[in-house]
């Protein structure tokens, strides 16, 4: 019998959708409604299932992005035949984002016990959920919003990347939010942050998803609602991407920073109450 009912996988999936590409962190928010609805949030089959759910998510990504991607393949595999276009900006920025992944699978195989065990506690994401607002905020201060996508070079997808193992070992933290934070430090604009936010998780994502799918299913998650819980991210995560990419382009972060906060003092608050168990 599934350790997560049909139903549960609905909200859970929706949960996902929201808030994997908003910088609030989508591992967080599941791990705070899982907890509010009994579900024991350090199972295996709970840990794969939120792993797996991701992979909707990501496919809105990929149906979103389809010409850009298709753009950038097609520039990837012309340049493995030919050397001139291995100048093209799109040759090099799928190079780019496979060797940005490469950090964070090193570490998230190597840190694997952590990362499902003490670092999985909602004491943890109470806190990083904090912390990373004070970086998203001065992230957002300090850039300069100079630089475009087309300014981008291989420093910033390796440091971007790299920053997402910030969100895989304090699952508070948000994925979106170390790596827009991390390209705004690098001085480039919200948008241009936020598009290579959403490139560079597709692999890693993806990856995680694939990698945890097997176990999801052999710890008890259940198939329909593994079904259930991806189709709904993917609905609700394309909604998702087209409104974040239009306010960043008008907004600032700071609604996220406050949003996040207020979401952190109150599960420190449910926590201490004993109201949720870490």
């Amino acid at each position: 019998m599934s350790v997560i009912s049909v139903g549960q996988a609905v909200v859970l999936g929706a949960v996902e959708g929201v808030t994997e590409f908003l910088p609030v962190s989508s591992t967080g928010h599941l791990k705070i409604v899982e907890g509010l609805m009994g579900i024991p949030v350090d199972d295996d089959a709970v840990v794969g299932f939120s792993a797996v759910i991701q992979v909707g998510a990501i496919a809105a990504v990929l149906v979103y992005f389809f010409k850009d991607i298709v753009r950038i393949v097609s520039a990837w595999g012309r340049g493995l035949r030919d050397r001139e276009e291995r100048y093209h900006h799109d040759y090099k920025f799928a190079w780019w984002v496979i060797c940005a992944t490469i950090p964070i699978v090193v570490v998230g195989l190597a840190a694997k016990p952590l990362i499902e065990g003490p670092l999985a506690s909602l004491w943890v994401v109470a806190g990083s959920l904090i912390v990373g607002s004070g970086v998203m905020w001065a992230a957002d201060q300090m850039g300069r919003h100079k630089r475009g996508e087309d300014d981008t070079s291989f420093k910033d997808a390796m440091l971007v990347g790299s920053s997402q193992i910030l969100a895989l070992l304090f699952p508070g933290f948000s994925r979106s939010g170390a790596t827009m934070s991390t390209a705004l430090l690098l001085d480039l604009d919200r948008v241009a942050a936020t598009r290579l936010s959403f490139f560079l998780g597709i692999p890693a994502l993806t990856g995680a998803g694939l990698y945890e799918l097997k176990d999801a299913l052999g710890n008890g998650a259940g198939a329909a609602p593994l079904a259930v819980g991806t189709g709904v991210s993917f609905v609700v995560a394309y909604a998702s991407i087209a409104w974040l990419l239009k306010f960043v382009a008008k907004h600032s972060f700071n609604a996220f920073v406050i949003y996040r906060i207020v979401v952190g003092v109150l599960l420190f608050g449910l926590l201490g109450a004993g109201v949720l168990h870490s």
